[in-house]
């Protein structure tokens, strides 16, 4: 599914938590009903109303990573962990905890709006509106009906599982309102995992297994089960996570890739490499091992997100080469489309791009070239160093932190128009964005093993990933939380957002302290920020009941 066109008139978007729902006005001397109204009442008449409306949700669902251009999900969900900080010197996030993270800080806000004001309104309409008496008429029977809900539920799932992971307990919303609200109260983060849990299992039930091509990206039933794993761990029922996963594991849909695939499968390369080549990363290109994809298409109205003009992870994990200059002190790095523009927001840590590899520097192969650029050359033909290589030698001269540093190659890919002519302009790719993966499963499983304490079970999981990566095995007795999360990072970095993993798991405190680079980051991070503030805005609106504020902030 390439291309969702969403009309911003569908929906009346207030304050962060005051969502309401335009139906009609209350006027009773206006009693005109207008025709070309896109209001819900008149687009949730028929099935395409609703597909419009799932698009929609798609949409938004894509812009938690398109949104606000480069600044929430790798500025605020990427760097301050333990693999990944600021390369920019300029960017304060996540450097000074105490001053950075705070109840009006931009990121803050701007994620909560996105939950409550975007996705849970937009889930919550097409809910609501699907289980009308009046739209029966719309359904040929209750499992087309219920699919679509579960398509809905899925998505509110997703975002109350997001809240959770960023802000502890928050507000459960899952209805519509005709007028504002202000007596919203905090639910535990317990009952918003049962809230999440509740829709996901009905999700799983009701969603297909499969989806033709032209619908890829749509939400099928291994979705719905991957996060459910992920919930169930969260509520500490290992049981239903590993039955949960399994159901992926074993539904036949899907599989690791262990061989060469997709388009530059007669090139240099590997399978992992294979795995985030533009174009491979949906099931039509031979990728079995993908569950969710966010979509993206060049040049499309609503193809590339509204804000950032398409896939932005090259932009910002990659380094500002641009400004690197030679021994010469002349130019000698220009701008390229098989590099793209990068600016170095993000940089990988030491701790990811050596320690982490220590044992298999040589073996695993999402350590090779072809996967981790390590080695640069000189690009600029007006330089006398021109496809030279930049040695260490050099680096004396070099902003290593963020003009030049090894660079994940799976941010690649083909760079979008974005307008005018210089390269300059460009620096995002129309690459589509694995969400989830079965690679991802089978560590989720491997999680509930652990915390089950059948340790033997969770490393047959893991080794599953280690073996398709030439790295050597890992034994039962070395599998903890700690070894998981480093095998997370090994295998997802730049696809989990690595910041909600590691308060999911209750790590990002010590993590960050022990293996983020940055002095002033490990030294301010404090135990309150295991969790986000609440944003000072949203308790200010919901002025008829208190919505307290968490420990610390």
């Amino acid at each position: 599914m390439k291309t969702y066109k969403f009309r911003k008139g569908i929906f009346c978007l207030l304050t962060p938590i005051m969502c309401l729902l335009t139906q009609s006005c209350g006027d009773d001397f206006l009693n005109e009903v207008p025709l070309a109204s896109l209001s819900s009442e008149n687009v949730l008449t028929s099935r395409s109303g609703f597909e419009n409306y799932i698009n929609a949700l798609h949409f938004g669902a894509r812009e938690e990573l398109t949104k606000f251009d480069y600044l929430p999900w790798y500025m605020n969900l990427q760097i301050g962990t333990d693999i990944a900080c600021n390369g920019e010197n300029a960017t304060p996030n996540f450097r000074n905890w105490e001053t950075f993270l705070t109840p009006v800080t931009a990121c803050v806000e701007r994620y909560w709006d996105w939950a409550y004001a975007d996705m849970l309104p937009r889930a919550n309409t097409v809910i609501v509106y699907a289980n009308r008496p009046e739209s029966a008429k719309i359904w040929s029977n209750e499992a087309e009906k219920n699919a679509v809900i579960a398509e809905a539920r899925f998505f509110r799932a997703y975002t109350h599982n997001f809240l959770a992971n960023l802000y502890g307990g928050v507000p459960v919303v899952d209805t519509i309102y005709i007028g504002p609200k202000t007596d919203f109260a905090r639910n535990t983060r317990q009952q918003v995992y049962e809230s999440a849990k509740n829709d996901l299992e009905f999700a799983s039930e009701w969603l297909p297994a499969t989806v033709e091509k032209s619908k890829e990206g749509r939400i099928v039933k291994a979705a719905a089960d991957h996060l459910l794993t992920e919930v169930y761990i969260s509520l500490k029922e290992y049981d239903k996570a590993i039955a949960s996963a399994s159901e992926v594991i074993n539904s036949g849909q899907y599989q690791l890739m262990t061989e060469r695939f997709g388009v530059n499968r007669a090139l240099p390369g590997d399978v992992y490499s294979d795995l985030f080549k533009t174009g491979n990363q949906n099931r039509s290109s031979g990728n079995l091992e993908t569950i969710y994809v966010w979509q993206f298409e060049d040049q499309t109205p609503g193809g590339m997100g509204s804000n950032t003009g398409g896939n932005p992870s090259l932009r910002n994990w990659s380094p500002f080469y641009v400004n690197v200059k030679d021994p010469d002190g002349k130019a000698g790095m220009i701008v390229q489309d098989s590099l793209g523009r990068g600016v170095g927001i993000v940089r990988p840590t030491t701790y990811f791009l050596y320690n982490l590899w220590k044992d298999n520097w040589n073996n695993d192969i999402r350590n090779s070239p072809h996967n981790i650029r390590r080695t640069y050359y000189y690009n600029n033909p007006s330089s006398a160093w021109y496809k030279k290589e930049v040695l260490k030698e050099h680096y004396a001269k070099l902003d290593t932190f963020q003009m030049l540093y090894p660079t994940l190659r799976k941010i690649e890919g083909k760079i979008g128009y974005l307008g005018g002519t210089s390269l300059f302009h460009k620096g995002f790719t129309y690459s589509d964005f694995i969400v989830y993966r079965l690679a991802e499963t089978y560590l989720l499983r491997a999680e509930a093993y652990m915390l089950k304490g059948e340790l033997a079970k969770a490393a047959e999981d893991i080794n599953m990933i280690r073996k398709r990566a030439n790295a050597k095995p890992v034994s039962p007795d070395e599998v903890t939380l700690d070894y998981i999360l480093d095998e997370r990072a090994r295998e997802l970095i730049a696809e989990e957002p690595r910041h909600r993993t590691l308060v999911r798991t209750g790590k990002l405190v010590e993590r960050v302290r022990k293996y983020n680079m940055r002095d002033d980051a490990r030294s301010t991070i404090q135990d309150k920020h295991a969790f986000w503030p609440i944003p000072q805005k949203a308790i200010d609106a919901n002025f008829s009941n208190k919505l307290d504020q968490n420990p610390g902030y």
